[in-house]
C-alpha cells in the first residue's frame, strides 16, 4: 500500500522583497496557495517597491547554510526553490550544501528585477554554473538564458529547462518544458495580457513548480500548474503601487476553474 503524502515541505533559499510582490514573499504565498508548507533561508534583504530597488544587503553565506540546516535537521523538505542568491559565497555554498539532496531543486537564476535593478554582479552569475549543476529544472527567462550561454549550455548540466517567454515580442506568450537532452516535453501558448502588473511572476513560477514538484507531480503537470497559477495570479493583480505591481497571489480566494472561464 503506497504511503500516504504529508503537506508538501518546501524550502525557498531567497532574497526578501520589502515591497511583497516578489522573493521570499511571493514564494510563502504561492506555496501555501498551493498547498505546500513553505520554508526560508534568506539570501538577502532589499529595500525595494513597486518603482524598484532601493538598497540590498547580502547575508552571510555562513548564515545562509545556517538556515538551510536548520530545516533540513528537523522538518526535512521534499523541494527546493532557489531565488535570488546574493553573492557568489553564497552561490557556491548552498551548492555544495545541497549536493546530494535527493528531492526536485528548482533554480531561479534571478539577474535583474521587473523593474530593471541589477540582483547579481558578473561573478555571482558566473557562479550560477554550480547551481545549474545541482538543479532538476532551471528556469531562466529569455534576458537571462542568454546570459547563461543559450539552451544548449544549460542542458548540458543536465537539468530540465523552462524557457519562459515572456520577454518576448508579440502578443503570444510561449513557454516551453525541455527535457536535458533537449526534447520539448511541453509548451504552453496564451494571449499575452496588457498589464504592467507582473512584479513577482518569475519568482513565483519557480516556487509553483517546486510546490507541484514537491507534491509528486510529474515535471510536465508541475510546470502547467505553474504557469496557470501565474496567469490566473496576474488577472488578479490587486493594482497596488505606482510602478510594477505585484500580482494576486491570493487569486480572491475563488477556484482556478471559475477565474479561467
Amino acid at each position: 500500500m503506497e504511503e500516504e503524502r504529508g503537506i508538501p515541505r518546501i524550502l525557498v533559499i531567497a532574497g526578501s522583497d520589502s515591497g511583497g510582490g516578489a522573493g521570499i514573499q511571493a514564494d510563502i504565498k504561492t506555496i501555501t496557495m498551493l498547498g505546500g508548507h513553505a520554508m526560508t533561508a534568506i539570501t538577502a534583504l532589499t529595500a525595494q517597491n513597486t518603482l524598484g530597488v532601493q538598497a540590498v544587503m547580502p547575508v552571510p553565506a555562513e548564515m545562509v547554510l545556517a538556515q538551510i540546516d536548520s530545516v533540513l535537521s528537523d522538518i526535512g523538505v521534499d523541494a527546493v526553490k532557489i531565488g535570488m542568491i546574493g553573492s557568489a559565497d553564497t552561490a557556491q555554498a548552498v551548492a555544495g550544501r545541497l549536493e546530494g539532496l535527493d528531492v526536485p531543486i528548482v533554480f531561479d537564476p534571478v539577474m535583474v528585477s521587473t523593474s530593471g535593478s541589477e540582483l547579481a554582479d558578473a561573478a555571482t552569475i558566473a557562479a550560477f554554473e554550480r547551481l545549474m549543476d545541482v538543479a532538476s529544472v532551471v528556469t531562466p527567462n529569455l534576458p537571462e538564458l542568454n546570459a547563461l550561454g543559450g539552451e544548449a549550455a544549460v542542458l548540458a548540466h543536465g537539468c530540465h529547462l523552462v524557457a519562459k517567454g515572456g520577454h518576448a515580442e508579440g502578443n503570444w506568450i510561449v513557454d516551453r518544458l525541455l527535457a536535458p537532452n533537449g526534447r520539448e516535453v511541453a509548451r504552453l501558448e496564451a494571449k499575452r495580457f496588457d498589464t504592467s502588473e507582473t512584479h513577482g511572476t518569475g519568482c513565483t513560477l519557480a516556487s509553483a513548480l517546486a510546490a507541484g514538484l514537491g507534491s509528486g507531480m510529474s515535471i510536465d503537470e508541475a510546470f502547467s500548474q505553474a504557469v496557470r497559477f501565474v496567469r490566473i495570479a496576474i488577472i488578479a493583480a490587486p493594482g497596488l503601487g505606482q510602478g510594477h505591481g505585484p500580482i494576486g497571489h491570493a487569486l480572491g480566494y475563488h477556484p482556478f476553474e471559475e477565474l479561467e472561464g
